[in-house]
C-alpha cells in the first residue's frame, strides 16, 4: 500500500511544539530522540493505518515507545488526519471535542 497524505490538526501540532519544547528544556538528546521518534510514527501511520488499533469515536491509536505520549488519528475523505499529539498520563479525552 502506497502511503497516503496525512494531515495534522493545528492543536496537535502546538501538543508536538509543546512536548518538544519541554523536552528541550532539559536534554537536547531527548528532544532529537523524541522528534525521531514522532517522525517515525507518522510514517507508520502513513504506510499503514489499519495496523494499529482502532481507539474511541472511529479513531486508532499509536504508543510511542520511549515517551508516555500517543497519537490520535482518523481516516477522513481518503486523508489521514493527526487529532492529537496526547500525552498518556494527562486529561484524558481531552481531544474529542476535535472531532465533532
Amino acid at each position: 500500500m502506497s502511503p497516503r497524505q496525512i494531515d495534522v490538526h493545528p492543536e496537535a501540532v502546538a501538543e508536538a511544539r509543546a512536548a518538544a519544547q519541554w523536552y528541550r528544556e532539559r536534554s537536547a538528546l531527548a528532544t532529537d530522540a523524541f522528534l525521531a521518534e514522532l517522525d517515525r510514527a507518522v510514517e507508520r501511520i502513513t504506510e499503514n493505518p489499519e495496523m494499529y488499533p482502532r481507539y474511541v469515536r472511529g479513531t486508532r491509536r499509536y504508543l510511542l515507545q520511549r515517551f508516555p505520549f500517543y497519537l490520535v488519528y482518523r481516516e477522513v475523505s481518503g486523508k489521514l488526519e493527526v487529532v492529537a499529539i496526547a500525552h498518556g498520563r494527562r486529561k484524558p479525552g481531552y481531544w474529542k471535542r476535535r472531532i465533532a
